[in-house]
């Protein structure tokens, strides 16, 4: 089993940057490709980022892509996403999610077998 606790959320002004932290526990996330994702009120859980067991391939969606940067440290079994330039849009819960094996793109959410609480990340005008 895998536990993951995301950290690093917040309230930003529009145009500011945070950087959340994804830890896990448990055993090592090594051999899991992993994922960001975020939920709004009233939308459904979409995939941001996500980054192969190396860390070496990284796939974002157009929204994020050239704001948002996935990276892993597997030493300390640690997931990052850094976020720049955040606009209001942004804000939701964001989560971390572990999928065990090396296939990165195109997962579906269901396929992936770990996931922390959220973090709330709110991006004010």
């Amino acid at each position: 089993q895998v536990q993951l606790v995301e950290s690093g959320g917040g309230l930003v002004q529009a145009g500011g940057s945070l950087r959340l932290s994804c830890a896990a526990s448990g055993r090592t996330i090594s051999n899991c490709a992993m994922g960001w994702f975020r939920q709004a009120p009233g939308k459904e859980r979409e995939l941001l980022a996500a980054i192969s067991w190396s860390g070496s391939d990284t796939y974002y969606v157009g929204s994020v892509k050239g704001r948002f940067t996935i990276s892993r440290d597997n030493a300390k079994n640690t997931v990052y996403l850094q976020m720049n330039s955040l606009k209001p849009e942004d804000t939701a819960v964001y989560y971390c999610a572990a999928k065990p094996g090396p296939a990165y793109i195109g997962i579906p959410l269901n396929l992936y077998a770990y996931w922390g609480q959220g973090t709330q990340v709110t991006v004010s005008s």
